[in-house]
Protein backbone atom coordinates (compact mmCIF):
# COMPACT_ATOMS: atom_id res chain seq x y z
CA UNK A 1 0.00 0.00 0.00
CA UNK A 2 1.32 3.48 -0.82
CA UNK A 3 1.79 6.58 1.64
CA UNK A 4 0.05 9.46 1.22
CA UNK A 5 2.53 11.16 -1.05
CA UNK A 6 2.75 8.30 -3.40
CA UNK A 7 -1.13 8.00 -3.51
CA UNK A 8 -0.93 11.76 -4.11
CA UNK A 9 1.36 11.49 -6.68
CA UNK A 10 -0.26 8.94 -8.48
CA UNK A 11 -3.16 10.74 -8.51
CA UNK A 12 -1.75 13.54 -9.95
CA UNK A 13 0.09 12.11 -12.66
CA UNK A 14 -3.59 10.33 -13.91
CA UNK A 15 -5.06 14.19 -14.01
CA UNK A 16 -2.29 15.40 -16.39
CA UNK A 17 -2.34 12.81 -18.14
CA UNK A 18 -6.07 13.14 -19.03
CA UNK A 19 -5.11 17.01 -19.62
CA UNK A 20 -2.62 16.43 -21.98
CA UNK A 21 -5.14 13.29 -23.76
CA UNK A 22 -8.00 16.18 -24.69
CA UNK A 23 -10.22 16.50 -21.29
CA UNK A 24 -11.37 20.11 -20.44
CA UNK A 25 -11.52 18.88 -16.35
CA UNK A 26 -11.32 16.29 -14.58
CA UNK A 27 -10.72 14.59 -10.92
CA UNK A 28 -9.21 11.48 -9.86
CA UNK A 29 -9.94 9.69 -6.15
CA UNK A 30 -6.85 7.14 -5.25
CA UNK A 31 -7.71 4.21 -2.34
CA UNK A 32 -4.98 1.63 -1.38
CA UNK A 33 -6.28 -0.66 1.80
CA UNK A 34 -5.02 -3.60 2.87
CA UNK A 35 -7.80 -5.56 5.64
CA UNK A 36 -7.52 -8.77 7.85
CA UNK A 37 -11.13 -10.54 9.20
CA UNK A 38 -11.20 -13.39 10.64
CA UNK A 39 -14.36 -15.48 11.65
CA UNK A 40 -14.96 -18.20 14.14
CA UNK A 41 -17.81 -20.12 15.02
CA UNK A 42 -17.94 -22.39 18.15
CA UNK A 43 -14.63 -21.94 19.37
CA UNK A 44 -13.23 -22.82 15.81
CA UNK A 45 -11.44 -20.69 13.07
CA UNK A 46 -14.24 -20.98 10.55
CA UNK A 47 -12.87 -17.96 7.60
CA UNK A 48 -10.00 -16.03 7.08
CA UNK A 49 -9.78 -12.87 4.42
CA UNK A 50 -7.03 -11.04 3.66
CA UNK A 51 -6.69 -8.61 1.22
CA UNK A 52 -4.67 -5.61 -0.20
CA UNK A 53 -4.94 -3.75 -3.11
CA UNK A 54 -5.64 -0.01 -5.11
CA UNK A 55 -7.97 1.21 -7.33
CA UNK A 56 -8.44 4.35 -9.12
CA UNK A 57 -10.92 6.27 -10.38
CA UNK A 58 -10.97 8.71 -13.15
CA UNK A 59 -14.18 11.22 -13.78
CA UNK A 60 -13.49 13.59 -16.92
CA UNK A 61 -15.36 16.19 -18.92
CA UNK A 62 -15.62 16.93 -22.44
CA UNK A 63 -17.57 20.23 -22.67
CA UNK A 64 -20.58 19.77 -20.19
CA UNK A 65 -20.53 15.78 -21.06
CA UNK A 66 -18.81 13.69 -18.51
CA UNK A 67 -17.18 10.09 -18.07
CA UNK A 68 -16.51 8.01 -15.43
CA UNK A 69 -14.12 5.03 -14.81
CA UNK A 70 -11.99 3.22 -12.96
CA UNK A 71 -9.59 0.62 -12.56
CA UNK A 72 -7.36 -1.68 -10.15
CA UNK A 73 -4.55 -2.39 -13.32
CA UNK A 74 -2.25 0.94 -12.29
CA UNK A 75 -0.04 0.10 -14.96
CA UNK A 76 1.16 2.34 -17.23
CA UNK A 77 -0.23 0.88 -20.29
CA UNK A 78 -3.88 0.52 -18.37
CA UNK A 79 -4.01 3.90 -16.38
CA UNK A 80 -3.63 5.40 -20.93
CA UNK A 81 -5.98 3.20 -22.00
CA UNK A 82 -8.49 4.54 -18.74
CA UNK A 83 -8.27 7.51 -20.09
CA UNK A 84 -8.57 6.88 -24.15
CA UNK A 85 -11.94 4.89 -22.74
CA UNK A 86 -13.29 7.52 -20.72
CA UNK A 87 -12.77 10.17 -23.17
CA UNK A 88 -15.03 7.89 -26.17
CA UNK A 89 -17.49 7.84 -23.25
CA UNK A 90 -17.69 11.40 -22.35
CA UNK A 91 -17.60 12.13 -26.24
CA UNK A 92 -20.93 10.00 -26.44
CA UNK A 93 -22.53 10.71 -23.03
CA UNK A 94 -26.17 13.31 -23.15
CA UNK A 95 -24.97 16.71 -22.51
CA UNK A 96 -25.32 17.93 -18.45
CA UNK A 97 -25.39 21.96 -18.08
CA UNK A 98 -24.99 20.97 -14.12
CA UNK A 99 -22.34 18.41 -14.12
CA UNK A 100 -18.86 19.60 -12.86
CA UNK A 101 -15.67 20.44 -10.37
CA UNK A 102 -15.88 22.20 -6.95
CA UNK A 103 -15.18 25.71 -7.74
CA UNK A 104 -11.62 26.53 -7.15
CA UNK A 105 -12.01 28.93 -4.27
CA UNK A 106 -13.97 26.20 -1.86
CA UNK A 107 -11.32 23.26 -2.27
CA UNK A 108 -9.71 22.80 1.09
CA UNK A 109 -6.22 24.50 1.75
CA UNK A 110 -4.11 24.62 4.78
CA UNK A 111 -3.24 21.88 7.33
CA UNK A 112 -4.51 18.93 8.06
CA UNK A 113 -6.07 18.60 11.29
CA UNK A 114 -4.83 16.06 13.74
CA UNK A 115 -8.16 14.29 13.45
CA UNK A 116 -6.24 10.98 14.50
CA UNK A 117 -8.07 9.17 11.59
CA UNK A 118 -5.69 5.91 11.67
CA UNK A 119 -3.24 4.20 14.55
CA UNK A 120 -0.23 2.76 12.79
CA UNK A 121 -1.50 -0.30 14.12
CA UNK A 122 -1.12 -3.64 12.71
CA UNK A 123 -2.02 -6.58 15.12
CA UNK A 124 -1.05 -9.81 14.10
CA UNK A 125 -3.94 -12.31 12.48
CA UNK A 126 -2.89 -14.38 15.77
CA UNK A 127 -3.95 -11.40 18.11
CA UNK A 128 -6.94 -11.18 15.78
CA UNK A 129 -8.54 -14.58 16.44
CA UNK A 130 -8.17 -14.44 19.98
CA UNK A 131 -9.95 -11.87 20.21
CA UNK A 132 -12.80 -13.14 18.46
CA UNK A 133 -12.78 -16.47 20.00
CA UNK A 134 -12.48 -14.92 23.30
CA UNK A 135 -15.67 -12.43 22.66
CA UNK A 136 -18.02 -15.67 20.99
CA UNK A 137 -16.70 -17.50 24.61
CA UNK A 138 -17.70 -14.78 26.50
CA UNK A 139 -21.21 -15.04 24.65
CA UNK A 140 -21.69 -18.47 24.83
CA UNK A 141 -20.75 -18.69 28.88
CA UNK A 142 -24.05 -16.55 29.30
CA UNK A 143 -26.55 -19.15 30.51
CA UNK A 144 -29.30 -19.77 28.35
CA UNK A 145 -27.25 -18.91 25.29
CA UNK A 146 -27.76 -22.40 23.38
CA UNK A 147 -25.67 -22.17 20.23
CA UNK A 148 -23.73 -19.38 17.94
CA UNK A 149 -24.05 -17.88 14.64
CA UNK A 150 -19.86 -17.14 14.64
CA UNK A 151 -18.32 -14.12 16.29
CA UNK A 152 -15.91 -11.69 13.65
CA UNK A 153 -12.53 -9.30 14.18
CA UNK A 154 -11.45 -7.06 11.00
CA UNK A 155 -8.62 -4.29 10.62
CA UNK A 156 -8.38 -2.49 7.94
CA UNK A 157 -5.72 0.71 7.19
CA UNK A 158 -6.20 2.71 3.87
CA UNK A 159 -5.08 5.66 2.08
CA UNK A 160 -7.43 8.01 -0.08
CA UNK A 161 -5.76 10.47 -2.42
CA UNK A 162 -7.83 13.23 -4.32
CA UNK A 163 -6.61 15.53 -7.33
CA UNK A 164 -8.90 17.69 -9.29
CA UNK A 165 -8.06 20.39 -12.42
CA UNK A 166 -7.94 22.67 -10.17
CA UNK A 167 -4.57 21.94 -8.62
CA UNK A 168 -6.15 20.03 -5.87
CA UNK A 169 -4.11 17.12 -4.59
CA UNK A 170 -4.53 16.08 -1.31
CA UNK A 171 -4.64 12.58 1.07
CA UNK A 172 -4.70 11.17 4.16
CA UNK A 173 -4.28 7.77 6.12
CA UNK A 174 -7.05 6.06 7.93
CA UNK A 175 -7.41 2.92 10.21
CA UNK A 176 -10.86 1.23 11.04
CA UNK A 177 -11.82 -1.53 13.33
CA UNK A 178 -15.12 -3.92 14.24
CA UNK A 179 -15.84 -6.62 16.31
CA UNK A 180 -18.85 -8.36 16.56
CA UNK A 181 -21.07 -11.96 17.90
CA UNK A 182 -24.13 -13.24 17.40
CA UNK A 183 -25.64 -15.68 19.43
CA UNK A 184 -28.64 -18.08 19.77
CA UNK A 185 -30.57 -18.65 22.95
CA UNK A 186 -33.67 -21.42 23.92
CA UNK A 187 -34.64 -24.55 21.69
CA UNK A 188 -36.45 -25.55 18.44
CA UNK A 189 -39.02 -23.10 17.19
CA UNK A 190 -38.55 -21.01 20.74
CA UNK A 191 -35.05 -19.69 19.58
CA UNK A 192 -34.39 -15.96 19.96
CA UNK A 193 -30.99 -14.34 18.62
CA UNK A 194 -29.15 -11.17 19.19
CA UNK A 195 -25.88 -9.43 18.96
CA UNK A 196 -23.66 -7.06 20.02
CA UNK A 197 -20.95 -5.31 17.42
CA UNK A 198 -18.81 -1.93 18.24
CA UNK A 199 -16.49 -0.13 15.13
CA UNK A 200 -13.22 2.36 16.01
CA UNK A 201 -11.30 4.36 14.09
CA UNK A 202 -8.42 2.62 16.82
CA UNK A 203 -7.83 -0.34 18.18
CA UNK A 204 -7.44 1.06 21.70
CA UNK A 205 -10.91 1.87 21.66
CA UNK A 206 -12.99 -0.81 20.36
CA UNK A 207 -14.61 -2.49 22.98
CA UNK A 208 -13.02 -5.51 24.65
CA UNK A 209 -13.83 -9.22 23.68
CA UNK A 210 -15.60 -10.02 27.08
CA UNK A 211 -17.53 -6.98 27.13
CA UNK A 212 -19.23 -7.49 23.79
CA UNK A 213 -19.31 -11.51 24.24
CA UNK A 214 -21.49 -10.82 27.77
CA UNK A 215 -23.85 -8.20 26.03
CA UNK A 216 -24.59 -10.44 23.31
CA UNK A 217 -25.99 -13.25 25.19
CA UNK A 218 -27.23 -10.97 27.91
CA UNK A 219 -29.41 -9.32 24.85
CA UNK A 220 -30.34 -13.07 23.45
CA UNK A 221 -30.90 -14.36 26.77
CA UNK A 222 -33.82 -11.38 28.00
CA UNK A 223 -35.56 -12.09 24.21
CA UNK A 224 -36.42 -15.78 25.30
CA UNK A 225 -40.06 -16.58 25.45
CA UNK A 226 -41.24 -13.48 22.83
CA UNK A 227 -45.37 -12.84 23.72
CA UNK A 228 -47.56 -10.96 21.61
CA UNK A 229 -48.95 -6.95 21.69
CA UNK A 230 -52.52 -6.13 21.35
CA UNK A 231 -52.45 -3.30 18.77
CA UNK A 232 -53.45 -0.18 19.26
CA UNK A 233 -51.78 3.35 19.43
CA UNK A 234 -49.07 3.83 22.02
CA UNK A 235 -46.24 5.41 22.89
CA UNK A 236 -42.87 3.73 21.03
CA UNK A 237 -39.64 4.17 22.98
CA UNK A 238 -36.62 3.62 20.48
CA UNK A 239 -33.30 2.01 21.46
CA UNK A 240 -30.22 3.90 20.19
CA UNK A 241 -28.89 1.00 18.66
CA UNK A 242 -31.95 1.06 16.34
CA UNK A 243 -33.10 4.48 17.53
CA UNK A 244 -30.18 6.54 14.51
CA UNK A 245 -32.60 5.14 11.63
CA UNK A 246 -35.06 7.77 12.33
CA UNK A 247 -32.23 10.27 12.15
CA UNK A 248 -30.98 8.80 9.04
CA UNK A 249 -34.29 8.84 7.51
CA UNK A 250 -33.85 12.44 7.94
CA UNK A 251 -30.78 13.01 6.38
CA UNK A 252 -31.26 10.80 3.45
CA UNK A 253 -34.57 13.20 2.66
CA UNK A 254 -32.18 16.54 3.14
CA UNK A 255 -29.91 15.16 0.19
CA UNK A 256 -29.94 17.77 -2.26
CA UNK A 257 -29.88 15.40 -5.35
CA UNK A 258 -33.15 14.38 -3.80
CA UNK A 259 -34.43 17.61 -3.75
CA UNK A 260 -33.36 18.72 -7.15
CA UNK A 261 -35.30 15.23 -8.21
CA UNK A 262 -38.32 16.43 -6.48
CA UNK A 263 -38.60 12.66 -4.99
CA UNK A 264 -38.02 14.27 -0.81
CA UNK A 265 -41.27 14.49 1.82
CA UNK A 266 -38.83 17.81 3.29
CA UNK A 267 -39.14 18.83 -0.20
CA UNK A 268 -40.42 23.04 0.10
CA UNK A 269 -39.41 22.66 4.26
CA UNK A 270 -36.46 24.60 4.36
CA UNK A 271 -36.09 26.36 7.59
CA UNK A 272 -39.47 25.04 8.81
CA UNK A 273 -39.70 23.56 12.10
CA UNK A 274 -39.16 19.75 11.97
CA UNK A 275 -38.15 18.70 15.86
CA UNK A 276 -39.15 20.21 19.10
CA UNK A 277 -36.89 23.53 19.71
CA UNK A 278 -35.24 21.43 21.77
CA UNK A 279 -33.57 19.30 19.57
CA UNK A 280 -30.85 19.94 17.25
CA UNK A 281 -28.99 17.66 14.77
CA UNK A 282 -25.37 18.10 14.39
CA UNK A 283 -22.68 16.66 11.64
CA UNK A 284 -19.07 16.75 12.57
CA UNK A 285 -16.35 15.70 10.03
CA UNK A 286 -13.72 16.99 12.17
CA UNK A 287 -14.71 14.45 15.50
CA UNK A 288 -11.65 13.14 16.38
CA UNK A 289 -11.50 9.86 15.61
CA UNK A 290 -14.44 9.57 14.12
CA UNK A 291 -16.04 7.10 12.28
CA UNK A 292 -16.11 9.28 9.05
CA UNK A 293 -14.50 11.70 10.02
CA UNK A 294 -12.62 13.56 7.07
CA UNK A 295 -10.67 16.98 5.89
CA UNK A 296 -12.72 17.11 2.48
CA UNK A 297 -15.31 15.81 1.00
CA UNK A 298 -15.26 13.56 -2.46
CA UNK A 299 -14.94 16.96 -4.57
CA UNK A 300 -12.15 18.43 -2.24
CA UNK A 301 -14.55 21.04 -0.83
CA UNK A 302 -13.00 21.65 2.86
CA UNK A 303 -15.44 20.19 5.34
CA UNK A 304 -17.03 21.71 8.68
CA UNK A 305 -18.87 21.21 11.50
CA UNK A 306 -22.82 22.19 10.42
CA UNK A 307 -26.19 22.12 12.04
CA UNK A 308 -28.26 20.01 9.64
CA UNK A 309 -31.67 21.02 12.08
CA UNK A 310 -30.73 24.08 14.70
CA UNK A 311 -33.23 24.45 17.88
CA UNK A 312 -35.71 22.28 15.21
CA UNK A 313 -35.74 23.76 12.57
CA UNK A 314 -34.30 22.53 9.19
CA UNK A 315 -31.23 24.34 8.42
CA UNK A 316 -30.65 23.32 4.34
CA UNK A 317 -29.41 20.55 2.45
CA UNK A 318 -26.43 18.20 2.03
CA UNK A 319 -25.16 19.37 -1.21
CA UNK A 320 -22.57 18.38 -3.89
CA UNK A 321 -21.57 20.40 -7.15
CA UNK A 322 -23.93 18.89 -9.11
CA UNK A 323 -27.01 19.62 -6.83
CA UNK A 324 -25.81 22.97 -5.73
CA UNK A 325 -25.77 24.08 -9.35
CA UNK A 326 -29.23 22.59 -10.35
CA UNK A 327 -31.14 24.37 -6.88
CA UNK A 328 -28.75 27.72 -7.36
CA UNK A 329 -27.30 26.91 -4.21
CA UNK A 330 -23.65 26.51 -3.35
CA UNK A 331 -21.86 23.19 -2.89
CA UNK A 332 -21.34 22.65 1.32
CA UNK A 333 -19.17 19.91 2.17
CA UNK A 334 -21.43 17.13 1.67
CA UNK A 335 -20.07 15.21 -1.41
CA UNK A 336 -19.21 11.59 -1.17
CA UNK A 337 -17.15 9.62 -3.40
CA UNK A 338 -16.79 5.86 -4.52
CA UNK A 339 -13.73 4.88 -6.66
CA UNK A 340 -16.81 4.63 -9.54
CA UNK A 341 -19.35 6.96 -10.31
CA UNK A 342 -20.08 10.41 -9.97
CA UNK A 343 -20.15 12.23 -6.59
CA UNK A 344 -23.35 11.59 -3.82
CA UNK A 345 -23.81 13.37 -0.89
CA UNK A 346 -23.76 12.29 2.84
CA UNK A 347 -23.39 13.28 6.37
CA UNK A 348 -20.26 12.27 8.64
CA UNK A 349 -20.32 11.78 11.93
CA UNK A 350 -23.76 12.58 13.37
CA UNK A 351 -25.26 13.11 16.45
CA UNK A 352 -28.78 14.23 18.01
CA UNK A 353 -28.66 16.55 20.95
CA UNK A 354 -29.59 14.62 23.98
CA UNK A 355 -32.20 15.84 26.47
CA UNK A 356 -32.59 16.09 30.30
CA UNK A 357 -34.82 13.02 31.14
CA UNK A 358 -33.08 9.42 31.89
CA UNK A 359 -33.93 6.56 29.92
CA UNK A 360 -36.01 5.58 33.18
CA UNK A 361 -37.23 8.81 33.54
CA UNK A 362 -38.62 9.07 29.61
CA UNK A 363 -41.08 5.88 29.75
CA UNK A 364 -41.58 6.36 33.78
CA UNK A 365 -45.78 7.83 32.68
CA UNK A 366 -46.02 4.82 29.66
CA UNK A 367 -49.27 3.07 31.15
CA UNK A 368 -48.27 0.90 27.98
CA UNK A 369 -46.09 1.32 25.08
CA UNK A 370 -42.92 -0.95 23.12
CA UNK A 371 -39.73 -0.41 23.91
CA UNK A 372 -38.12 -1.63 20.45
CA UNK A 373 -34.60 -2.93 20.51
CA UNK A 374 -34.86 -4.80 16.23
CA UNK A 375 -36.07 -2.99 13.30
CA UNK A 376 -36.87 -5.58 9.95
CA UNK A 377 -37.31 -3.56 6.63
CA UNK A 378 -37.58 -0.56 4.97
CA UNK A 379 -41.17 0.28 4.35
CA UNK A 380 -40.24 4.06 4.12
CA UNK A 381 -41.80 5.75 1.23
CA UNK A 382 -39.05 8.67 0.65
CA UNK A 383 -41.53 11.21 -0.94
CA UNK A 384 -43.82 10.96 1.69
CA UNK A 385 -42.31 10.23 4.84
CA UNK A 386 -44.60 7.01 5.45
CA UNK A 387 -42.89 4.84 7.78
CA UNK A 388 -43.97 1.27 8.51
CA UNK A 389 -41.53 -1.48 9.40
CA UNK A 390 -41.37 -4.81 11.66
CA UNK A 391 -40.16 -4.74 15.49
CA UNK A 392 -39.41 -6.46 17.97
CA UNK A 393 -38.51 -5.36 21.89
CA UNK A 394 -40.33 -5.27 24.95
CA UNK A 395 -43.84 -4.08 26.43
CA UNK A 396 -43.51 -1.34 28.67
CA UNK A 397 -46.00 -1.83 31.15
CA UNK A 398 -46.75 0.82 34.37
CA UNK A 399 -43.59 2.87 33.46
CA UNK A 400 -41.39 -0.34 33.38
CA UNK A 401 -39.64 -2.69 31.04
CA UNK A 402 -41.33 -5.92 30.72
CA UNK A 403 -41.17 -8.93 29.00
CA UNK A 404 -40.36 -9.26 25.38
CA UNK A 405 -42.87 -9.36 22.39
CA UNK A 406 -41.48 -9.80 18.12
CA UNK A 407 -43.73 -9.86 15.38
CA UNK A 408 -44.95 -6.25 15.43
CA UNK A 409 -45.42 -3.68 13.40
CA UNK A 410 -45.07 -0.05 14.09
CA UNK A 411 -46.37 2.20 11.66
CA UNK A 412 -46.58 6.38 11.52
CA UNK A 413 -45.61 8.93 9.03
CA UNK A 414 -41.76 10.50 9.82
CA UNK A 415 -42.97 14.39 9.87
CA UNK A 416 -45.79 13.74 12.64
CA UNK A 417 -43.09 11.39 14.38
CA UNK A 418 -40.04 14.03 14.80
CA UNK A 419 -42.79 16.78 16.02
CA UNK A 420 -43.59 14.02 18.32
CA UNK A 421 -39.73 12.95 19.29
CA UNK A 422 -38.50 13.22 22.96
CA UNK A 423 -34.78 12.79 23.68
CA UNK A 424 -33.38 10.92 26.33
CA UNK A 425 -29.82 11.88 28.56
CA UNK A 426 -27.90 8.63 27.69
CA UNK A 427 -25.68 9.97 24.10
CA UNK A 428 -22.85 8.32 23.52
CA UNK A 429 -20.89 8.77 20.20
CA UNK A 430 -20.43 4.80 19.44
CA UNK A 431 -21.78 5.01 16.10
CA UNK A 432 -21.62 7.09 12.91
CA UNK A 433 -25.17 8.51 13.66
CA UNK A 434 -25.69 8.84 16.92
CA UNK A 435 -28.67 9.37 19.28
CA UNK A 436 -30.00 9.10 23.04
CA UNK A 437 -32.94 6.40 23.60
CA UNK A 438 -35.93 7.95 22.04
CA UNK A 439 -39.61 8.30 22.61
CA UNK A 440 -42.21 9.10 19.98
CA UNK A 441 -45.97 9.45 21.04
CA UNK A 442 -49.14 8.71 19.21
CA UNK A 443 -47.63 5.54 16.65
CA UNK A 444 -49.98 2.90 15.34
CA UNK A 445 -48.79 -1.05 16.19
CA UNK A 446 -50.39 -3.73 14.70
CA UNK A 447 -49.86 -6.52 16.89
CA UNK A 448 -51.94 -10.20 17.73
Amino acid sequence: MLNVDQAEARAGALIDAARKAGADAADVLYVGEASLGIQVRLGELEDVGRSEGEEIGLRLFVGTRSASVSSSDLSRDALSALVERALAMAREAPEDPYAGLAPEEMLFRGDLLPLETDDGVDPSPAEIKQRALDMEAAARAVPGVTNSEGAGVSAARSVFALATSHGFCRGYHSSHYSAGVSVVGGEGGAMQRDHASHSARHLADLDGPEELGGLAGERTVKRLNPGKLASGVMPIVFDPRVGGGLVGHLISAMSGPAIARRTSFLLGREGEQVLPESLSIIDDPHRVRGLRSRPFDGEGVATARRALVENGRLTGWLLNSASAHQLGLTTNGHATRGVGGAPGVGATNVQLTPGTLSPTELIADISQGLYVTELIGQGINPVTGDYSRGASGFIIRNGEIAEPVAEITVAGNLLDMYRALVAASDLEHRRAVNVPTLRVEGMTVAGA
